[in-house]
């Protein structure tokens, strides 16, 4: 079997549909259908059982397909290890990212990477930080970025911190929501974030918001604020040179102290090996050095 039908197999086991399969892979479904068929008949075994639901791997199929991802990691690792002997950074450079993060500040490092290294190459997933760490335990990526204290044992490099601010349009001393008619605008967040801004508030007030809405993105609840339609609680990541007219209330804690996140990259030591990762690391430091714009 050549690598492409090792990918084919990995991708119908993953997506357990033919017409989605089909799509990431670039071809028809007849096609498709007709690969798997012939992949079969060299086996000479069943691998999916196909119904009006989709598709489910047989006993077989399991093996064959385990077998097949398990071909396509070393062939991956190996690659790395030939590309490391290069004097160029070649190679996939994988990143799990916090979204709040990949929105507003890996575009920027990202950008410095590929004019430095246009060999390279970048595969990029984002989500909840809780999502990041599982991909590093399963190790679908190289590196992860992650918001908030991680209990990680492996490597990790502390990139910056930003203070919470309560945004608004007319709110202009924090004391002004328990007036308010305006809603208390929240977005979906990691838990230990969501502690954090319980615990903030409870402290402050001790008492539950008038109104609240809850939306699923933090984008969507920073646009409903800068458009005045409630008061939101925001890093400072998500206010650098926006919107000028909206108040911005550092949150304290009790001790009077700016309530601040941190954000860390993470990874094992085996990847911080890898030329492309090694290549990230110092275009962040860079960034880092050179940019006043984090400096929170």
């Amino acid at each position: 079997m050549s690598f492409s039908e090792f990918r084919l197999l990995t991708v119908l086991a993953e997506e357990m549909n033919m017409r989605k399969a089909a799509e990431r892979l670039f071809v028809s479904q007849p096609a498709l259908s007709q690969r798997l068929q012939t992949i079969e008949k060299e086996w000479e075994m069943k691998i999916f059982n196909r119904s009006t639901k989709g598709l489910s791997l047989t006993p077989a199929g399991e093996l064959i397909v385990e077998y097949a991802k398990e071909t396509l990691e070393k062939k991956e690792r190996l690659l790395e290890e030939l590309q490391s002997l290069e004097p160029q950074v070649h190679g996939t450079l994988k990143i799990a990212c916090a979204t709040i993060v990949g929105q507003n500040w890996l575009p920027k490092v990202l950008k410095l990477f590929v004019e430095r290294y246009p060999h390279a190459k970048i595969q990029l997933m984002t989500g909840w930080s809780s999502e990041i760490l599982k991909a590093l335990y399963e190790g679908d990526v190289h590196i992860g970025i992650i918001r908030g204290t991680p209990e990680w044992k492996g490597r990790k490099i502390h990139l910056f911190e930003d203070p919470l601010y309560l945004v608004d349009k007319d709110i202009q001393d924090v004391e002004e929501v328990l007036s308010t008619d305006k809603p208390f605008i929240q977005f979906k967040s990691d838990s230990n974030y969501d502690q954090e801004i319980q615990e903030w508030w409870h402290n402050r007030f001790q008492m539950a918001p008038k109104r609240s809405i809850v939306v699923d993105q933090i984008e969507t609840c920073r646009q409903m604020a800068f458009n005045g339609l409630g008061y939101a609680i925001l890093p400072a990541i998500t206010l650098l040179n926006k919107e000028n007219d909206l108040y911005k209330i550092p949150l304290l804690d009790r001790d009077g102290e700016p309530i601040r996140r941190d954000t860390w990259m993470l990874g094992y030591d085996a990847a911080f090996e890898l030329r492309q990762v090694q290549a990230f690391v110092e275009t962040v430091e860079r960034f880092m050095q050179y940019s006043d714009e984090y400096r929170l």
